[in-house]
């Protein structure tokens, strides 16, 4: 295997990690905790936790994006297995970027401080628990894809 190729898969896997691993604890374990905290201590916390999550999530997905490329492109060389399911293979790949841009979105306004996404913020746990579901989709269809076509 190409040594480009593994690194490019080893990007978009720990991205993926990062992002995912970082919106389940917010949710399950940080929003909690900071519910119990006077509101200006609360506001405080979250203002300086997602100043410090919003780079994390660009960064995130600027690697999920070029690796995401890369990865595509790597598949379609392996004409031989791609071949016999290539119009599953386009469904489910097509499926899978539609939700990492909903994915994206979302943790884009969660973290941002665009005043338009102000109501999102507002239902945050709502939200990251959509987020998370969207992102648990995205892995089943990739290890589907990984090990079925």
């Amino acid at each position: 295997m190409d040594i480009v190729a593994i690194l490019s898969r080893w990007a978009h896997v720990g991205a993926a990690v990062v992002l995912v691993g970082g919106t389940v604890f917010m949710r399950f374990a940080l929003m909690p905790a900071a519910k119990e905290l006077p509101e200006d201590v609360h506001n405080s916390l979250r203002e300086r936790v997602m100043g410090n999550w919003r780079k994390i999530v660009g960064i995130a997905i600027l690697l999920l994006l070029l690796s995401g490329i890369a990865n595509f492109f790597f598949v379609l060389k392996d004409k031989p297995r791609l071949e016999e399911h290539k119009s599953l293979y386009h469904s489910l790949i097509g499926i899978k970027i539609i939700l990492a841009m909903v994915v994206f979105f979302l943790a884009s306004a969660l973290s941002g401080r665009a005043k338009g996404l102000e109501g999102l913020r507002k239902k945050s746990g709502f939200w990251m628990g959509l987020n998370l579901t969207l992102a648990a989709i995205i892995i089943a269809i990739a290890g589907y894809l990984k090990v079925a076509v």
